[in-house]
Protein backbone atom coordinates (compact mmCIF):
# COMPACT_ATOMS: atom_id res chain seq x y z
CA UNK A 1 0.00 0.00 0.00
CA UNK A 2 1.74 2.82 -1.19
CA UNK A 3 1.05 6.28 -0.65
CA UNK A 4 -1.80 8.61 -2.52
CA UNK A 5 -1.86 12.27 -2.44
CA UNK A 6 -4.30 14.33 -3.71
CA UNK A 7 -3.98 18.25 -2.95
CA UNK A 8 -5.74 20.32 -5.69
CA UNK A 9 -3.09 22.63 -5.95
CA UNK A 10 -4.77 24.09 -8.73
CA UNK A 11 -7.62 25.50 -6.74
CA UNK A 12 -5.42 26.96 -4.97
CA UNK A 13 -3.11 28.66 -7.54
CA UNK A 14 -6.47 30.38 -8.84
CA UNK A 15 -7.19 32.44 -6.12
CA UNK A 16 -3.39 34.30 -6.49
CA UNK A 17 -2.83 37.53 -8.15
CA UNK A 18 -1.65 36.64 -11.74
CA UNK A 19 2.02 37.58 -11.40
CA UNK A 20 2.29 35.53 -8.17
CA UNK A 21 0.44 32.29 -10.01
CA UNK A 22 2.54 32.37 -13.41
CA UNK A 23 5.55 32.40 -11.09
CA UNK A 24 4.94 29.45 -9.38
CA UNK A 25 3.51 27.28 -12.76
CA UNK A 26 7.48 28.31 -13.47
CA UNK A 27 8.89 26.17 -10.54
CA UNK A 28 9.50 22.55 -11.36
CA UNK A 29 9.31 21.32 -8.59
CA UNK A 30 5.84 23.22 -7.63
CA UNK A 31 3.80 19.98 -6.64
CA UNK A 32 5.84 20.32 -4.15
CA UNK A 33 4.63 24.07 -2.30
CA UNK A 34 4.21 24.13 1.15
CA UNK A 35 2.86 27.60 1.07
CA UNK A 36 2.74 31.22 -0.20
CA UNK A 37 3.29 34.22 2.06
CA UNK A 38 1.92 37.57 0.85
CA UNK A 39 2.56 40.27 3.00
CA UNK A 40 1.70 43.66 2.48
CA UNK A 41 4.39 46.12 1.20
CA UNK A 42 6.96 42.75 0.47
CA UNK A 43 7.17 40.48 -1.78
CA UNK A 44 5.62 37.41 -2.58
CA UNK A 45 7.37 34.53 -1.39
CA UNK A 46 6.80 30.78 -1.71
CA UNK A 47 8.07 28.15 1.11
CA UNK A 48 8.78 24.22 -0.35
CA UNK A 49 10.49 21.57 2.31
CA UNK A 50 13.83 22.71 1.75
CA UNK A 51 13.73 26.01 0.29
CA UNK A 52 12.16 29.77 -0.11
CA UNK A 53 11.80 31.72 -2.79
CA UNK A 54 10.76 35.37 -3.57
CA UNK A 55 8.22 34.83 -6.40
CA UNK A 56 7.86 38.96 -8.31
CA UNK A 57 10.07 41.80 -7.59
CA UNK A 58 6.66 43.45 -7.44
CA UNK A 59 5.75 44.45 -3.67
CA UNK A 60 2.25 43.12 -2.51
CA UNK A 61 -0.14 45.44 -2.29
CA UNK A 62 -3.97 46.10 -1.58
CA UNK A 63 -5.34 44.95 -4.71
CA UNK A 64 -3.35 41.70 -4.03
CA UNK A 65 -4.60 40.90 -0.85
CA UNK A 66 -8.46 42.22 -2.45
CA UNK A 67 -7.44 39.60 -5.00
CA UNK A 68 -7.54 36.71 -3.14
CA UNK A 69 -10.16 37.41 -0.10
CA UNK A 70 -12.41 37.96 -2.92
CA UNK A 71 -11.89 33.80 -4.07
CA UNK A 72 -12.09 32.66 -1.03
CA UNK A 73 -14.75 31.72 1.96
CA UNK A 74 -14.97 34.18 4.91
CA UNK A 75 -12.65 34.59 7.76
CA UNK A 76 -13.93 33.28 10.58
CA UNK A 77 -13.05 34.54 14.43
CA UNK A 78 -9.74 32.37 13.87
CA UNK A 79 -9.30 34.47 11.04
CA UNK A 80 -9.44 31.49 9.01
CA UNK A 81 -10.60 30.78 5.64
CA UNK A 82 -10.78 28.29 2.71
CA UNK A 83 -11.61 26.93 -0.63
CA UNK A 84 -15.12 24.87 -1.04
CA UNK A 85 -14.39 21.39 -1.08
CA UNK A 86 -10.41 21.51 -0.68
CA UNK A 87 -8.21 21.36 2.18
CA UNK A 88 -6.04 24.21 1.61
CA UNK A 89 -6.36 27.33 4.53
CA UNK A 90 -5.90 30.94 4.28
CA UNK A 91 -4.84 32.35 7.33
CA UNK A 92 -4.94 36.69 7.67
CA UNK A 93 -3.25 38.41 9.95
CA UNK A 94 -4.72 41.89 10.52
CA UNK A 95 -3.88 45.53 11.99
CA UNK A 96 -4.95 47.12 14.22
CA UNK A 97 -8.13 48.47 12.46
CA UNK A 98 -8.93 44.80 11.37
CA UNK A 99 -8.00 45.18 8.32
CA UNK A 100 -6.13 42.43 6.68
CA UNK A 101 -2.65 42.85 5.71
CA UNK A 102 -0.80 39.59 5.19
CA UNK A 103 -1.87 36.42 4.33
CA UNK A 104 -0.58 32.57 4.34
CA UNK A 105 -2.28 30.46 1.89
CA UNK A 106 -1.10 26.41 3.06
CA UNK A 107 -1.61 23.69 0.66
CA UNK A 108 -3.62 21.31 2.54
CA UNK A 109 -2.88 17.24 1.07
CA UNK A 110 -5.24 13.89 1.93
CA UNK A 111 -2.20 11.41 1.85
CA UNK A 112 -4.14 8.26 1.59
CA UNK A 113 -1.76 5.36 3.08
CA UNK A 114 -0.64 7.69 6.16
CA UNK A 115 -1.77 5.76 9.08
CA UNK A 116 0.01 2.36 8.06
CA UNK A 117 1.47 2.69 11.12
CA UNK A 118 -0.62 2.59 13.35
CA UNK A 119 -3.51 1.00 11.36
CA UNK A 120 -4.06 -1.51 14.45
CA UNK A 121 -4.01 0.79 17.56
CA UNK A 122 -7.11 2.77 15.28
CA UNK A 123 -9.02 -0.45 14.58
CA UNK A 124 -8.60 -1.58 18.09
CA UNK A 125 -11.67 0.41 19.46
CA UNK A 126 -9.46 1.96 21.90
CA UNK A 127 -9.14 6.10 22.57
CA UNK A 128 -6.26 7.25 20.31
CA UNK A 129 -4.38 10.46 21.23
CA UNK A 130 -1.56 12.16 18.74
CA UNK A 131 0.94 14.45 19.90
CA UNK A 132 3.93 16.02 17.75
CA UNK A 133 5.10 19.41 16.77
CA UNK A 134 3.26 21.31 14.44
CA UNK A 135 3.35 20.48 10.86
CA UNK A 136 4.56 17.19 11.74
CA UNK A 137 1.29 15.42 10.55
CA UNK A 138 -1.34 15.14 12.62
CA UNK A 139 -4.07 16.48 11.34
CA UNK A 140 -3.34 14.50 7.92
CA UNK A 141 -3.23 11.47 9.73
CA UNK A 142 -6.21 12.07 11.77
CA UNK A 143 -8.14 12.62 8.07
CA UNK A 144 -7.19 8.98 6.88
CA UNK A 145 -7.90 7.52 10.44
CA UNK A 146 -11.71 9.40 9.86
CA UNK A 147 -12.05 7.29 6.16
CA UNK A 148 -10.63 3.97 7.12
CA UNK A 149 -12.80 3.66 10.55
CA UNK A 150 -15.71 4.98 8.35
CA UNK A 151 -15.13 3.41 4.92
CA UNK A 152 -13.21 -0.17 5.85
CA UNK A 153 -14.78 -0.76 9.31
CA UNK A 154 -18.15 0.63 8.51
CA UNK A 155 -18.41 2.57 11.89
CA UNK A 156 -20.43 5.52 12.46
CA UNK A 157 -17.74 7.98 12.85
CA UNK A 158 -18.12 11.79 13.47
CA UNK A 159 -15.76 14.49 12.59
CA UNK A 160 -15.78 17.89 14.92
CA UNK A 161 -14.28 20.21 12.53
CA UNK A 162 -13.42 23.23 13.82
CA UNK A 163 -11.66 25.91 11.11
CA UNK A 164 -12.65 22.80 8.81
CA UNK A 165 -9.04 21.69 9.09
CA UNK A 166 -9.75 18.08 8.64
CA UNK A 167 -12.79 18.04 5.72
CA UNK A 168 -11.93 21.37 4.37
CA UNK A 169 -14.11 24.03 3.92
CA UNK A 170 -17.62 24.62 2.02
CA UNK A 171 -20.60 22.29 3.24
CA UNK A 172 -19.95 19.20 1.31
CA UNK A 173 -16.96 17.84 3.18
CA UNK A 174 -13.49 16.64 1.30
CA UNK A 175 -13.55 12.91 0.33
CA UNK A 176 -10.50 12.62 2.25
CA UNK A 177 -12.68 11.94 5.08
CA UNK A 178 -14.86 8.90 3.32
CA UNK A 179 -17.72 8.39 4.85
CA UNK A 180 -17.18 10.70 8.01
CA UNK A 181 -20.15 12.93 9.11
CA UNK A 182 -18.44 16.54 9.44
CA UNK A 183 -20.13 18.79 12.32
CA UNK A 184 -18.35 22.52 11.76
CA UNK A 185 -17.69 24.59 14.46
CA UNK A 186 -18.94 28.10 13.98
CA UNK A 187 -16.08 29.17 16.72
CA UNK A 188 -13.25 27.68 18.43
CA UNK A 189 -15.03 28.83 21.68
CA UNK A 190 -18.16 26.23 21.09
CA UNK A 191 -15.73 23.16 19.85
CA UNK A 192 -16.30 21.65 23.48
CA UNK A 193 -20.29 22.17 23.01
CA UNK A 194 -20.38 20.69 19.69
CA UNK A 195 -18.37 17.27 20.50
CA UNK A 196 -20.67 16.89 23.07
CA UNK A 197 -23.58 17.73 20.92
CA UNK A 198 -22.43 15.29 18.60
CA UNK A 199 -22.79 12.55 20.92
CA UNK A 200 -26.28 13.18 22.24
CA UNK A 201 -27.51 13.96 18.69
CA UNK A 202 -25.94 11.25 16.33
CA UNK A 203 -25.28 8.46 18.08
CA UNK A 204 -21.41 7.96 16.86
CA UNK A 205 -19.00 5.14 17.47
CA UNK A 206 -15.92 6.94 17.23
CA UNK A 207 -15.59 10.92 17.69
CA UNK A 208 -12.32 12.43 15.90
CA UNK A 209 -11.19 16.10 16.84
CA UNK A 210 -8.41 18.11 16.14
CA UNK A 211 -6.43 20.30 18.55
CA UNK A 212 -7.86 19.63 22.34
CA UNK A 213 -6.49 22.59 23.64
CA UNK A 214 -9.01 24.29 26.46
CA UNK A 215 -9.91 22.93 29.96
CA UNK A 216 -13.93 22.58 28.64
CA UNK A 217 -12.38 20.42 25.56
CA UNK A 218 -10.63 18.23 27.83
CA UNK A 219 -14.00 17.77 29.90
CA UNK A 220 -16.05 16.99 27.03
CA UNK A 221 -13.59 14.58 25.81
CA UNK A 222 -14.02 12.53 29.04
CA UNK A 223 -17.48 12.55 29.15
CA UNK A 224 -17.56 11.45 25.58
CA UNK A 225 -15.33 8.60 26.36
CA UNK A 226 -17.52 7.80 29.50
CA UNK A 227 -20.60 7.03 27.31
CA UNK A 228 -18.19 4.55 25.60
CA UNK A 229 -17.29 6.27 22.37
CA UNK A 230 -13.91 5.63 20.60
CA UNK A 231 -12.34 9.08 20.75
CA UNK A 232 -9.43 9.65 17.93
CA UNK A 233 -7.79 13.22 18.72
CA UNK A 234 -4.46 15.80 18.65
CA UNK A 235 -3.74 18.22 21.38
CA UNK A 236 -0.74 20.57 21.86
CA UNK A 237 2.33 19.17 23.38
CA UNK A 238 4.88 17.10 21.70
CA UNK A 239 5.68 14.41 24.53
CA UNK A 240 3.66 12.71 26.92
CA UNK A 241 5.39 14.41 29.46
CA UNK A 242 4.90 17.80 28.21
CA UNK A 243 0.76 17.17 28.07
CA UNK A 244 1.10 15.60 31.75
CA UNK A 245 3.04 18.93 32.70
CA UNK A 246 0.44 21.19 30.93
CA UNK A 247 -1.99 21.79 33.83
CA UNK A 248 -5.42 22.87 31.26
CA UNK A 249 -4.91 19.39 29.18
CA UNK A 250 -3.08 16.95 32.02
CA UNK A 251 -6.85 15.43 32.84
CA UNK A 252 -6.38 13.85 29.22
CA UNK A 253 -4.17 11.59 30.87
CA UNK A 254 -5.27 11.24 33.98
CA UNK A 255 -3.74 14.55 35.58
CA UNK A 256 -2.05 15.00 38.80
CA UNK A 257 -2.45 15.79 42.19
CA UNK A 258 -0.35 15.68 45.37
CA UNK A 259 -1.11 13.16 48.06
CA UNK A 260 -0.15 13.11 51.93
CA UNK A 261 0.62 9.16 52.95
CA UNK A 262 0.53 8.07 56.26
CA UNK A 263 4.33 7.46 57.90
CA UNK A 264 3.99 3.36 57.35
CA UNK A 265 3.30 3.73 54.02
CA UNK A 266 6.17 7.08 53.23
CA UNK A 267 8.72 4.56 54.68
CA UNK A 268 7.52 1.66 52.75
CA UNK A 269 7.57 3.46 49.42
CA UNK A 270 11.16 5.56 50.64
CA UNK A 271 9.43 8.90 49.45
CA UNK A 272 8.24 11.83 51.49
CA UNK A 273 5.26 11.66 53.05
CA UNK A 274 3.79 14.44 50.00
CA UNK A 275 3.82 12.70 46.63
CA UNK A 276 2.62 13.73 42.89
CA UNK A 277 -0.05 10.22 41.87
CA UNK A 278 -2.16 10.42 38.79
CA UNK A 279 -5.61 11.41 39.40
CA UNK A 280 -8.29 9.80 37.58
CA UNK A 281 -7.87 7.29 34.87
CA UNK A 282 -7.03 8.78 31.50
CA UNK A 283 -9.58 9.91 28.77
CA UNK A 284 -6.94 8.02 26.29
CA UNK A 285 -5.90 4.40 26.31
CA UNK A 286 -2.90 5.05 23.72
CA UNK A 287 -0.42 7.97 22.95
CA UNK A 288 0.83 8.49 20.13
CA UNK A 289 4.07 10.85 19.92
CA UNK A 290 4.62 11.90 15.90
CA UNK A 291 8.80 12.07 15.84
CA UNK A 292 9.13 12.10 12.08
CA UNK A 293 6.82 11.62 9.24
CA UNK A 294 7.54 8.16 9.31
CA UNK A 295 8.50 7.25 12.63
CA UNK A 296 6.53 7.19 16.02
CA UNK A 297 6.83 6.32 20.02
CA UNK A 298 3.88 4.93 21.20
CA UNK A 299 2.81 4.46 25.21
CA UNK A 300 0.61 1.43 24.83
CA UNK A 301 -0.53 2.06 28.12
CA UNK A 302 -1.15 5.75 28.86
CA UNK A 303 -2.45 5.25 33.13
CA UNK A 304 0.81 3.17 33.52
CA UNK A 305 3.18 5.32 31.55
CA UNK A 306 1.98 8.38 33.52
CA UNK A 307 2.28 6.51 36.84
CA UNK A 308 5.82 5.47 36.23
CA UNK A 309 6.65 8.98 34.88
CA UNK A 310 5.49 10.55 38.51
CA UNK A 311 7.77 7.84 40.41
CA UNK A 312 10.72 8.84 37.61
CA UNK A 313 11.05 5.04 36.22
CA UNK A 314 11.54 3.80 32.62
CA UNK A 315 8.26 3.83 30.85
CA UNK A 316 7.49 0.77 28.08
CA UNK A 317 7.23 2.34 24.98
CA UNK A 318 7.12 0.98 21.24
CA UNK A 319 9.20 2.77 18.47
CA UNK A 320 7.91 2.34 15.31
CA UNK A 321 8.81 3.43 11.35
CA UNK A 322 8.84 2.58 7.96
CA UNK A 323 11.72 1.34 6.17
CA UNK A 324 13.09 1.69 3.31
CA UNK A 325 10.48 -0.13 1.17
CA UNK A 326 7.45 0.62 3.48
CA UNK A 327 7.25 -2.08 5.85
CA UNK A 328 6.39 -1.46 9.61
CA UNK A 329 9.19 -1.85 11.73
CA UNK A 330 8.81 -2.30 15.74
CA UNK A 331 11.69 -1.73 18.19
CA UNK A 332 10.84 -2.14 22.06
CA UNK A 333 12.15 0.63 24.29
CA UNK A 334 12.43 0.63 28.03
CA UNK A 335 15.59 -2.33 28.13
CA UNK A 336 19.32 -2.32 27.18
CA UNK A 337 20.25 -4.22 23.96
CA UNK A 338 23.64 -4.51 21.24
CA UNK A 339 24.24 -0.93 19.33
CA UNK A 340 23.76 -2.84 16.51
CA UNK A 341 20.48 -3.64 16.46
CA UNK A 342 18.87 -0.92 18.86
CA UNK A 343 19.36 2.24 17.30
CA UNK A 344 18.09 5.22 19.80
CA UNK A 345 17.34 2.50 22.53
CA UNK A 346 18.54 3.03 26.03
CA UNK A 347 22.56 3.24 26.36
CA UNK A 348 23.45 0.67 29.60
CA UNK A 349 24.48 2.58 32.44
CA UNK A 350 27.77 4.53 31.93
CA UNK A 351 31.35 4.06 34.06
CA UNK A 352 31.01 7.12 36.18
CA UNK A 353 26.82 6.79 37.10
CA UNK A 354 25.50 10.15 36.97
CA UNK A 355 28.16 12.39 35.21
CA UNK A 356 28.08 11.66 31.41
CA UNK A 357 31.33 11.93 29.53
CA UNK A 358 30.08 11.63 26.13
CA UNK A 359 32.36 11.19 22.54
CA UNK A 360 30.43 12.41 19.52
CA UNK A 361 31.51 11.10 16.36
CA UNK A 362 29.45 12.18 12.98
CA UNK A 363 26.66 13.95 15.30
CA UNK A 364 26.43 17.90 15.48
CA UNK A 365 28.24 18.94 18.74
CA UNK A 366 27.05 22.63 18.95
CA UNK A 367 23.45 21.52 18.43
CA UNK A 368 23.88 18.54 21.40
CA UNK A 369 25.46 20.83 23.42
CA UNK A 370 22.89 23.73 23.21
CA UNK A 371 20.29 20.68 24.25
CA UNK A 372 22.63 19.97 27.52
CA UNK A 373 22.56 23.59 28.20
CA UNK A 374 18.66 23.72 27.78
CA UNK A 375 18.05 20.94 29.92
CA UNK A 376 20.32 21.06 32.37
CA UNK A 377 21.58 17.42 32.50
CA UNK A 378 24.99 16.78 33.96
CA UNK A 379 26.47 15.81 30.30
CA UNK A 380 30.11 16.55 29.29
CA UNK A 381 31.43 16.61 25.57
CA UNK A 382 34.92 15.38 25.37
CA UNK A 383 37.60 15.70 23.11
CA UNK A 384 39.25 12.33 23.47
CA UNK A 385 37.68 8.81 23.14
CA UNK A 386 39.79 8.31 26.37
CA UNK A 387 37.74 10.51 28.49
CA UNK A 388 34.56 9.36 27.65
CA UNK A 389 32.30 6.60 29.44
CA UNK A 390 29.88 7.04 26.28
CA UNK A 391 30.40 6.71 22.99
CA UNK A 392 27.55 8.98 20.81
CA UNK A 393 27.31 8.20 16.60
CA UNK A 394 24.88 7.99 13.89
CA UNK A 395 23.44 4.57 12.42
CA UNK A 396 25.15 5.79 8.81
CA UNK A 397 28.50 6.28 11.05
CA UNK A 398 27.98 2.62 12.81
CA UNK A 399 27.28 0.80 9.60
CA UNK A 400 30.27 1.68 8.16
CA UNK A 401 32.53 0.93 11.23
CA UNK A 402 35.08 3.80 10.61
CA UNK A 403 38.29 3.22 12.35
CA UNK A 404 36.91 5.28 15.42
CA UNK A 405 33.99 3.21 16.02
CA UNK A 406 36.34 0.09 16.27
CA UNK A 407 38.49 2.09 18.35
CA UNK A 408 35.60 2.50 20.25
CA UNK A 409 34.33 -1.10 20.52
CA UNK A 410 37.70 -2.25 21.22
CA UNK A 411 38.06 -0.42 24.56
CA UNK A 412 34.66 -1.90 25.67
CA UNK A 413 33.05 1.91 25.98
CA UNK A 414 29.15 1.55 25.64
CA UNK A 415 28.20 2.75 21.90
CA UNK A 416 24.87 4.69 21.48
CA UNK A 417 23.40 4.53 17.96
CA UNK A 418 21.24 7.60 16.65
CA UNK A 419 19.17 6.95 13.88
CA UNK A 420 19.36 9.85 12.60
CA UNK A 421 21.74 13.48 13.39
CA UNK A 422 18.36 15.18 13.43
CA UNK A 423 17.51 17.43 16.83
CA UNK A 424 14.92 15.02 17.66
CA UNK A 425 16.88 12.21 17.86
CA UNK A 426 19.56 14.46 19.97
CA UNK A 427 16.88 15.48 22.72
CA UNK A 428 15.54 11.62 22.86
CA UNK A 429 18.86 10.79 23.40
CA UNK A 430 19.38 13.07 26.44
CA UNK A 431 16.00 11.93 27.59
CA UNK A 432 16.92 8.44 27.61
CA UNK A 433 20.15 8.53 29.80
CA UNK A 434 18.42 11.06 31.87
CA UNK A 435 15.60 8.28 32.36
CA UNK A 436 18.56 5.66 32.96
CA UNK A 437 19.74 7.86 35.17
CA UNK A 438 16.58 8.23 37.36
CA UNK A 439 16.53 4.33 37.88
CA UNK A 440 19.43 4.01 39.17
CA UNK A 441 19.16 4.17 42.99
CA UNK A 442 21.90 6.73 43.70
CA UNK A 443 21.40 9.21 45.77
CA UNK A 444 18.49 12.11 44.93
CA UNK A 445 19.45 13.95 41.74
CA UNK A 446 16.92 13.61 38.49
CA UNK A 447 13.35 14.08 38.34
CA UNK A 448 12.90 12.44 41.83
CA UNK A 449 14.91 14.41 43.86
CA UNK A 450 13.82 17.59 42.32
CA UNK A 451 10.47 16.70 43.61
CA UNK A 452 10.87 15.47 46.96
CA UNK A 453 13.23 18.84 47.42
CA UNK A 454 9.65 20.80 46.10
CA UNK A 455 7.83 18.82 48.60
CA UNK A 456 9.70 19.16 51.53
CA UNK A 457 10.01 22.70 50.96
CA UNK A 458 6.42 23.25 50.67
CA UNK A 459 5.72 21.32 53.84
CA UNK A 460 8.37 23.75 55.72
CA UNK A 461 6.15 26.81 54.04
CA UNK A 462 3.26 25.29 55.19
CA UNK A 463 4.70 24.94 59.00
CA UNK A 464 6.08 28.54 58.99
CA UNK A 465 9.10 29.15 56.77
CA UNK A 466 8.81 32.43 55.08
CA UNK A 467 10.23 31.04 51.64
CA UNK A 468 12.71 28.33 50.95
CA UNK A 469 14.86 28.44 47.76
CA UNK A 470 14.97 25.13 45.30
CA UNK A 471 18.29 24.14 43.58
CA UNK A 472 18.83 24.86 39.60
CA UNK A 473 16.94 22.86 37.32
CA UNK A 474 15.85 22.47 33.95
CA UNK A 475 12.27 24.23 32.52
CA UNK A 476 10.87 20.84 32.65
CA UNK A 477 11.31 20.10 36.11
CA UNK A 478 11.53 23.95 37.40
CA UNK A 479 7.22 23.62 35.88
CA UNK A 480 6.95 20.58 38.05
CA UNK A 481 7.68 22.21 41.09
CA UNK A 482 5.75 25.09 40.44
CA UNK A 483 2.88 22.58 40.16
CA UNK A 484 3.72 21.31 43.33
CA UNK A 485 3.48 24.82 45.13
CA UNK A 486 0.42 25.24 43.27
CA UNK A 487 -1.42 21.96 44.54
CA UNK A 488 -0.41 23.32 48.12
CA UNK A 489 -1.92 26.37 48.14
CA UNK A 490 1.48 28.02 47.76
CA UNK A 491 3.04 30.57 45.41
CA UNK A 492 6.10 30.35 43.33
CA UNK A 493 8.34 32.25 41.38
CA UNK A 494 11.44 31.38 39.07
CA UNK A 495 14.89 33.69 39.29
CA UNK A 496 18.17 33.80 38.38
CA UNK A 497 19.63 32.82 35.16
CA UNK A 498 20.36 29.74 33.38
CA UNK A 499 22.23 27.03 34.46
CA UNK A 500 21.14 28.63 37.43
CA UNK A 501 17.83 29.83 37.40
CA UNK A 502 15.67 27.70 40.20
CA UNK A 503 12.40 27.69 42.11
CA UNK A 504 11.26 29.89 45.18
CA UNK A 505 8.41 28.78 47.40
CA UNK A 506 6.73 30.94 49.63
CA UNK A 507 3.22 31.70 51.16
Amino acid sequence: MQNVITDDLGALLDVLPPHVRESLNRQEDVSQLVEVVLDLGRQPAARFPNREISLSSKEVDHDDIEFVTSRISPFGDDNRAGIARTLHRISAIRNRQGHVVGLTCRVGRAVFGTIRIIQDLVESGKSVLLLGRPGIGKTTMLREVARVLADDLRKRVIVVDTSNEIAGDGDIPHPGIGHSRRMQVTTPAKQHAVMIEAVENHMPEVIVIDEIGTELEALAARTIAERGVQLVGTAHGNTLENLLLNPTLSDLVGGIQSVTLGDEEARRRGTQKSVLERRAPPTFDIVVEIQERDRVAIHPDVAAAVDALLRDKLTATEQRWLDENGEVQREQVGSYGPAAETGAMPAPPTRNGRNHKVYLFGVNRGRLEEMIRETGLDVDVVDRLEDADLFVTSKQHYRRKPQRVREAEGTNVPIFVLRSNTPVQLRQFLNTIHHVDSAEPKGENGLTGALKEAQSAAEQVREGAEFVELSPQSSYIRRLQHLIARRSGLSSESSGNEPERHVRIHR
